[in-house]
């Protein structure tokens, strides 16, 4: 007889719902694992495939090598040197500071430049391989590499190191090579490569993407250490062009050396027809290896505070009061606009009086009677004082920017300053005052406002030379090939001769005041202008040696030669040198005197003497 137990019925309805519940839940789960199985496995397949791909296979880079810097002959300004770096990946080192602390065990690095890793991995992506140290030793490869094992993320890398082999004689034209900055990523991924440089000045900066190259890759199996386990694609690096500057080096040396003697001074030479520059050189000048090596916050502060601003191309970023030298804009303002003529006399008594002003003459004693020629040759102010006033400052700023003044030039040389230039809409913008007549007159003798650079002096020259539009390059060419990429002036050319006999006079007529310029080659003649720019009021005789250097004026002189067939201009300028006529112009002569011994334009050179008009009016550049 079967016994019923009393809510056994009610116990096992409570166990089928349970059950019934437990088995509902583990449908669920299980469906839900499907579907997320189905999503890895078969939807999202193709992504995650690639996320593997990705952990097992790593994609480097490395930097192209840069291009070199030549000269005109081939002799290397800036070249490479093969040393060996360390970098390690943040994102396969594990831990990163107890892995640069086994590193630090194993080659010596600075604490300053393990706490330098430790802030750019913070703040960069982590898998960017980040540089811990340059130029080991064998004997640290061979450490790092027995211990490669234990060091998770660590590389040994071949890169280059910049060199510069000259020095300071070439320091502002190559510039240098620094780290990369921020805001110098212009979305070229081997900017981001551990040790890469760019150009931070000089040819170096301004021709950077041509020097750079184009960076190459490796893609490699790795395993879960970061370790390479093989190679499987590689893509070559395009190396950096190298660039055959204009520059002589010959040339360039022995200008430094004669600029050594001044405090400070910058020297421009060029072919007047090509518009090729053969020597820029400025002194006080840095040796560019010094930077690129790796320079310490403390010693480039000391060089940024050295007197004389070592760091600063004169020859481009120095802005003077052109001074006399800009007599021969005013000269070809006056003759364009019919204000004088060949035969049109001032009398100079020693000073001009305009508006209640008195303006004087550098010659206390005036130079009585001048016409164009004589106020060229000895440098008569009067004479340009009243012919500046009479022509305008319109007329005036218009042909010294058909000159060359008031501008930058796209040469390769960045930094460059455009000098000044003023006129009327410049007066009201800069001071919201209207211009005044004797604003002009100064104007006319290159003070007052107006400023200028040794290049843009070099190009002016150069352009009157030609009567055409001479634009500097810092490229070698050839120059059957930018002979007639030089559209003419437009000026008169009566009014050219005009200008250049008064320069020739200048340097080879009694009472010239550039007869320090004289060759001492007999067949070859040249033309030229002093300067002497005034820096205080007091320095009104700036060449007074009782003066304080810094109050003394400066000194400037351009020139070209020969004058019968023009082939070569230069610029000098020595700061507070007093005098044109005393210091520039012998300074000129010099810079002169090795273009003539070494005539970069013409090979091969037969010495002293063979640079005669016809030569270098007829002769092609090798």
């Amino acid at each position: 007889m079967a016994v019923k137990i009393p809510g056994s019925g009610h116990l096992r309805g409570r166990f089928t719902r349970r059950m019934f519940m437990v088995g509902l839940g583990q449908t669920a789960l299980m469906g839900v694992l499907g579907a997320r199985l189905y999503q890895l496995q078969v939807s999202e397949a193709s992504r995650y495939r690639r996320l593997a791909e990705k952990n097992r296979i790593g994609i480097q880079m490395f930097a192209p090598t840069r291009g070199r810097i030549l000269d005109r002959n081939g002799v290397a300004l800036a070249a490479n040197r093969e040393i060996r770096r360390l970098v390690i990946i943040p994102d396969l080192a594990g831990n990163l500071d107890e892995m640069l602390d086994l590193l630090s065990r194993i080659v010596s690095i600075s604490p300053e430049r393990l706490d330098a890793v430790l802030r750019l991995a913070k703040s960069q992506n982590n898998r960017i391989p980040i540089h811990v140290k340059s130029g080991l030793s064998w004997e640290e490869m061979a450490r790092i590499n027995v211990m490669m094992p234990q060091l998770s993320g660590v590389e040994t890398q071949y890169g280059f190191t910049r060199l510069y082999p000259h020095g300071a004689d070439f320091g502002h034209l190559t510039g240098y090579v620094g780290a990369v900055e921020r805001f110098e990523i212009d979305g070229d991924p081997v900017l981001h490569l551990p040790g890469m440089l760019v150009g931070k000045a000089g040819v170096e900066r301004g021709f950077e993407k041509r020097l750079r190259g184009r960076g190459g890759n490796v893609k490699v199996e790795i395993d879960s250490k970061g370790h390479i386990l093989r190679t499987i694609d590689k893509t070559e690096q395009i190396a950096g062009s190298d660039i055959a500057l204009s520059i002589d080096s010959r040339l360039q040396r022995r200008a430094m050396h004669r600029l050594k003697r001044e405090k400070r001074a910058s020297v421009v030479a060029m072919d007047v027809k090509s518009g090729q520059i053969l020597v820029m050189a400025s002194n006080p000048s840095f040796d560019p290896q010094r930077i690129a090596s790796g320079i310490s916050l403390a010693d480039w502060n000391q060089l940024l505070t050295e007197p004389g601003n070592p760091l600063t191309n004169r020859a481009i970023r120095g802005q003077y009061p052109p001074g006399s030298t800009f007599k021969m804009v005013t000269a070809l303002a006056a003759l364009e606009a019919g204000v004088i003529d060949e035969k049109k006399k001032s009398y100079c008594g020693g000073s001009y009086r305009f508006a209640d002003h008195t303006y004087r003459c550098w010659k206390s004693s005036g130079h009585r009677d001048v016409d164009l020629h004589k106020a060229l040759r000895e440098s008569c102010d009067v004479f340009f004082y009243d012919a500046a006033r009479k022509t305008g400052i319109t007329a005036l700023s218009a042909m010294a920017r058909r000159l060359g003044f008031g501008q930058t030039f796209d040469c390769g040389l960045p930094d460059q300053k455009p000098g000044l230039i003023p006129d009327q809409d410049w007066k009201i913008a800069r001071f919201n005052r209207g211009w005044l007549d004797g604003e002009t007159v100064l104007a006319g003798i290159g003070q007052g406002y107006v400023l200028t650079t040794p290049l843009q002096l070099a190009v002016m020259t150069a352009r009157i030379a030609t009567g055409r539009k001479i634009v500097p390059m810092m490229v070698k060419a050839d120059y059957t090939a930018e002979r007639d990429l030089s559209e003419p002036l437009g000026l008169n050319e009566n009014h050219l001769r005009l200008v250049r006999n008064g320069m020739f006079a200048s340097v080879n007529e009694a009472g010239g005041t550039g007869s320090n310029a004289q060759l001492a080659f007999s067949d070859i003649m040249i033309a030229g202008k002093t300067g002497t720019s005034q820096v205080a009021r007091s320095a009104s005789n700036g060449h007074d040696r009782r003066l304080k250097w810094e109050e003394r004026n400066h000194a400037l002189f351009v020139s070209y030669f020969p004058h019968d067939a023009p082939r070569y201009a230069v610029a000098v300028i020595v700061d507070h040198g007093g005098s044109g006529g005393r210091s520039a112009a012998p300074l000129a002569r010099d810079v002169m005197t090795d273009l003539v011994q070494l005539d970069p334009l013409k090979t091969p050179s037969n010495g002293p003497g063979n640079l005669t008009g016809d030569q270098l009016g007829e002769g092609e550049p090798a």
